[in-house]
């Protein structure tokens, strides 16, 4: 398989054919198929050479990028989610949509979707500046929100109120605490409390078309 197919490969998984054309309650499907819990698998063997460092040249176009950061910051969310492998290609997921945001390569992208999952990789990666990433990102989502077609916003708005809603969260207790069980950190008593009795972010689910009077596909 040529590089080019792969990067396709990657790309025709996550994102469905035909999305441009889609209607809403579409969208609404797969955007709740992304966000809550039944997201595409992503070939496991291109995951691991991603991880490896052997696909570092995919990175040289915004398509090719665009599939790497899938492959580190969404694959490994799917394959080992409850470990702390979930979280292994943070660090460099983040550095690819860095750089990506950097050299023009963000703005070369074309979807609300394709440049929603290139910037994830801010929110999701816990630091020292994780804060200041989520104000980008939500940021970010706005922008897209406003730029999407009108039937689709509330989508993109609930993804830069995720971001608001994160960075509450970074604020507050300095990195996920959802996540110190899978990491083997303990918890504060603040932590503690916030997760057996807070509003947990990540459990958010996204609007789907059903709360938005739509028909469902098919129907």
């Amino acid at each position: 398989m040529s590089a080019h197919e792969a990067i396709r490969l990657v790309l025709d998984t996550w994102f469905p054919s035909g999305l441009e054309q889609a209607d809403t309650a579409t969208h609404h499907q797969v955007f709740e198929s992304w966000f809550g819990g039944a997201a595409p698998v992503l070939p496991a063997d291109l995951a691991a050479a991603a991880q490896a460092g052997h696909l570092d040249a995919w990175g040289k176009t915004a398509q090719g990028r665009l599939a790497l950061i899938l492959l580190l910051d969404q694959a490994p969310r799917g394959h080992f989610a409850g470990t702390p492998q979930a979280y292994a290609g943070d660090p460099d997921a983040l550095q690819l949509a860095e750089e990506g945001l950097r050299n023009g390569q963000y703005d070369e992208l074309e979807h609300p979707w394709e440049k929603t999952f290139f910037f994830l990789p801010l929110a999701h990666a816990e630091g020292p500046d994780l804060r200041e990433r989520l104000i980008r990102v939500g940021a970010m989502a706005e922008v897209l929100a406003w730029s999407a077609r009108e039937d689709l916003r509330p989508l993109y708005r609930f993804s830069a109120d995720q971001a608001r809603r994160h960075r509450a969260v970074i604020a507050r207790f300095g990195r996920y605490p959802h996540r110190n069980p899978i990491l083997g950190r303990l918890s504060t008593i603040e932590e503690a409390d916030y997760l057996a009795h807070g509003e947990l972010v990540h459990r958010r689910r996204p609007p789907i078309a059903a709360q938005l009077g739509l028909q469902a596909v098919g129907s």
